[in-house]
């Protein structure tokens, strides 16, 4: 294991840990771009695992637009960097192996983070 996988092992962490290593792992504009890193990594797995069993398949693949596009600030990213890596930590609030409501916890990340992106994600959705 290499410390970019170190930074994010959340495994035996409880929610609030967990809360507070976002808000500390995200808060410059190097620790996002290590998070990018880690999401470019893994997401599509996990997309490619899952796509069929979710709804909001696109919407990931907006948000990550947004987080690869170049002209978007880093603190605007750091938000997506959070998200797109709860969508992908196998610990959540509710394990993903829990038959139909599995993703719940996920789509309400996700949501949130739409609702507080609004319009300024519409043009990631191409």
């Amino acid at each position: 294991m290499n410390e970019k996988d170190d930074m994010f092992d959340l495994d035996n962490l409880s929610d609030e840990e967990i809360r507070s290593e976002f808000n500390e792992q995200f808060d410059s504009k190097v620790k996002v771009d290590n998070g990018k890193e880690y999401v470019e990594e893994r997401l599509w797995e996990k997309v490619e695992r899952i796509g069929r069993k979710i709804s909001f398949a696109k919407d990931i693949k907006a948000l990550f637009n947004y987080m690869i596009d170049p002209s978007v600030a880093w603190y605007r990213k750091s938000i997506v960097v959070g998200a797109l890596i709860y969508f992908i930590s196998p610990i959540d609030a509710i394990p993903d192996i829990a038959p139909l409501i599995g993703y719940l916890d996920d789509l309400g990340v996700i949501t949130a983070v739409l609702k507080y992106m609004g319009s300024e994600l519409i043009p990631y959705y191409n």
